[in-house]
């Protein structure tokens, strides 16, 4: 059985809390889902706003492997279907595909339309039969089915029954408040499968965290099309992560679907898409996570080395992701053994491995986290291992911050620095006391170092350790550097922040330095 992906990230997904895209990311996003294999891309709303216009108007001349499709609501109460601008726009919109809710509850009829059963059933008729007559293909999103359908089956049922008369395509059963549970969608859906001659659909929302178990559960009751968002986004908690539902159908439960042949794609899909609108793909997010495939306790990273169904349940290059072995306190000799042999090192010497793992152990209890940091770590791997070059030697800095009157403050950084047998001397403002370190150390070392100028720093984290120690805790700064190839993290720890954070600084282009050094001798790759 194929089943069809209905993707809504552009629709359904910019309702979420802090998403917002442009007409340019919209088009950016498509065509990545298009490439993928998506067989329907939910564009907007092109009545709600300019934007979503102006979408389908770009979209209209691009080349489409899967659909482009509209989105919009029934007719007005009292408004002829025809006469509807909400459905006028949708025809003018020029896809080929669109998506039209109607409401399936009772409830929401009197509550929230203020009108009579009748009136609803004629919306959802004339509203399908409209948009079929003008050539495009209808999908029926049922909204608030399975509410509808636990409070009076036979009128949501009819409701259904209007759009299949009416021609529509599909019928797409939405859990619209996100409160069914699994058992109860396969129940619905099942009834519902044996009713209807079109295909069902499943439109979950996310709100018990039940999305991807009732889009799936749906599916086997005889569901042939899921809608969700990648990396779940979507309003209040939600929709249906497509980034689970699909690897769960295809690889769990032997669905085919048009995304098959790219399944190896998915992890940097979803974090393209993750980058355009400008969200984290969450660490622990099953299957395309940063942390998915990761192994922190020695045990395990044993194991796994050896035999990674030991505590893998696929391997992670299926879906394009990585399986990462950390350095931690929890770390045995071969998480050591793991990441050396990434560095390109075998270390024999069995008493070296567990000196350097009781160092790591050491700080890591005084605060030190490395499995974020791991561009840190290697730097401390190649000091004990005598592979380290000293590109620059600290001799001393100043950090100055003055408040002047009613404006801002003003800070300035002030390094003296030996680089091979000359001492460097400079000063910088920043806005504040660590970009001014950042920006006199780069003036320090950019002339005998020009690579320095191809870094920056993308993200700046302070953590406080010991709070019941106030103002006096320890802090664990993390730093985040991109270069136009790689990205890296560094980590320092203090009780004063400066310090925690100018150790950060210096490895993050220490390590850049020494990346280069090792290149040149062939000891590292790109």
């Amino acid at each position: 059985m194929k089943v069809v992906i209905f993707d809504t990230t552009l629709r359904d997904g910019t309702q979420g809390e802090g998403v917002n895209v442009s007409v340019k990311d919209k088009l950016k996003i498509a065509k990545k889902l298009d490439a993928f294999g998506v067989d329907y891309i939910e564009g907007g709303w092109p009545f709600s706003n300019p934007k979503d216009t102006e979408f389908f108007q770009k979209a209209a001349v691009e080349k489409w492997q899967g659909k482009i499709c509209s989105f919009g609501s029934t007719c007005r109460v009292g408004v002829r279907a025809e006469e509807d601008v909400n459905l006028q726009a949708l025809v003018n919109s020029q896809a080929p595909a669109a998506a039209i809710f109607g409401k399936t509850w009772d409830y929401q009829v009197a509550k929230a339309l203020g009108t009579t059963l009748e009136e609803n059933l004629r919306m959802i008729h004339d509203s399908v039969a409209y948009l079929v007559s003008k050539g495009i293909e209808v999908i029926f999103d049922a909204e608030h089915f399975f509410d509808g359908y636990k409070a009076d089956s036979e009128y949501a049922l009819k409701c259904l029954e209007n759009a299949q008369k009416a021609g529509a395509s599909w019928l797409a059963l939405c859990d619209t408040n996100g409160g069914t549970l699994p058992h109860e969608v396969f129940e619905i859906v099942q009834a519902c499968k044996e009713r209807f001659t079109i295909p069902l659909g499943i439109h979950a929302h996310n709100d018990c965290e039940l999305a991807v178990a009732n889009s799936i559960a749906a599916v086997k009751a005889g569901a042939a099309m899921v809608h969700g968002t990648f990396n779940g986004v979507g309003e209040r908690c939600g929709n249906a992560n497509l980034c689970s539902v699909i690897p769960n159908l295809e690889l769990k439960m032997g669905y085919e679907t048009s995304t098959r042949n790219n399944l190896n794609n998915l992890t940097e899909t979803a974090r393209y898409v993750a980058e355009v609108i400008n969200i984290a793909v969450p660490n622990h997010q099953p299957f395309v996570g940063h942390s998915a495939f990761t192994h922190k306790g020695g045990m395990h990273a044993s194991a796994v080395m050896k035999h990674p169904k030991t505590y893998e349940h696929i391997t992670p290059e299926t879906v394009g992701n990585d399986r990462r072995i950390l350095m931690s306190e929890l770390a045995g000799t071969s998480n050591l053994t793991h990441k050396l042999e990434e560095m390109g090192i075998k270390l024999a010497d069995k008493e070296m491995l567990k000196n350097i793992v009781e160092q790591v152990k050491e700080l890591e209890h005084k605060g030190y986290q490395f499995e974020g940091a791991e561009a840190s770590l290697e730097l401390l791997l190649y000091k004990v291992m005598g592979l380290y070059k000293e590109h620059f030697h600290l001799e001393n800095f100043k950090v100055l911050v003055e408040k002047r009157g009613e404006e801002d403050y003003y800070s300035e950084a002030i390094i003296k620095l030996k680089i091979g047998e000359e001492i460097v001397h400079t000063a910088a403002e920043g806005n504040g006391p660590v970009n001014a370190l950042d920006n006199a150390l780069r003036k320090s070392l950019d002339k005998t170092y020009p690579c320095i100028n191809e870094m920056h720093l993308s993200d700046y984290k302070v953590r406080v350790l010991e709070g019941s120690q106030a103002t006096a805790a320890k802090v664990r700064v993390l730093i985040e550097s991109k270069d136009a190839n790689d990205n890296w993290s560094t980590v320092g720890v203090s009780s004063n922040i400066i310090e925690a954070s100018w150790e950060a600084l210096l490895d993050s282009m220490d390590y850049i330095l020494l990346k280069k050094h090792l290149k040149e001798l062939g000891r590292m790759g790109n």
